[in-house]
């Protein structure tokens, strides 16, 4: 079953290009991994979808998610609230439509 893994982000004033170009140089063929996108959501906020094969796909792939995270460390913000500087979430698809 298809599986998705989200991450919300805010970053430091200042540090936006640096963050795309950090993103740009990710290894993206990371096994299971179908697509990821990274999606400006606000002025200075943003957040990671990726489709994986499987919800296994995406456990297997924690370990150099995490990796690239420690990248980005300085240039995210806490979002408070007890988060830390990523908001993550992650599950199988239940449903998904197509046009």
């Amino acid at each position: 079953m298809t599986a998705f893994n989200v991450v919300r982000f805010r970053l430091k004033p200042g540090r936006e290009v640096e963050f795309v170009d950090i993103h740009r140089t990710m290894k993206a063929d990371l096994p299971g991994l179908r697509q990821f996108s990274l999606v400006k959501t606000g002025e200075s906020t943003y957040c990671v979808i990726g489709e994986w094969d499987s919800q296994q796909s995406l456990i297997d792939a924690r370990p150099a998610m995490i990796g690239n995270l420690d990248r980005l460390r300085p240039l995210l913000e806490d979002l408070g609230n007890g988060l830390g500087v990523t908001d993550p979430v992650s599950g199988e698809a239940v449903l998904q439509l197509r046009p």
